[in-house]
């Protein structure tokens, strides 16, 4: 992928998140098929990845399709990730949403 299709595609990444509501969660795959990308789960991970010193991308809202903290090694600590869903109202446990399925937010459903 050129420099600036994956600059854009991350920008575009970057706008949803923006969007995810406090107190809920969404996941790659579901950003990724919101943007017409169904099969780019992985690059809105890469887009994730790079996105922890934007300060208004609130990364620690998005996770994998199981409700995993894949993305928490990407934080200041091991635990920051967490320790931000938790202040939300989000339940964890072992690197997991235990609730997942109540807070899960789609783009595809609620952006219309």
């Amino acid at each position: 992928m050129n420099r600036k299709l994956k600059e854009s595609f991350f920008k575009d990444v970057y706008e949803v998140v923006k969007l995810v509501p406090h107190g809920r969660v969404t996941s790659y795959g579901a950003i990724a098929n919101y943007l017409g990308a169904k099969s780019s789960a992985r690059m809105v991970g890469w887009a994730m990845n790079s996105s922890h010193n934007i300060p208004d991308v609130p990364a620690h809202r998005v996770v994998n399709r199981n409700g995993m903290l894949t993305g928490k090694h990407h934080f200041d600590t091991p635990t920051k990730m967490e320790e931000l869903l938790t202040v939300e109202g989000v339940k964890v446990s072992d690197d997991k949403i235990i609730n997942f399925k109540e807070v899960f937010w789609d783009p595809s459903l609620e952006l219309i």
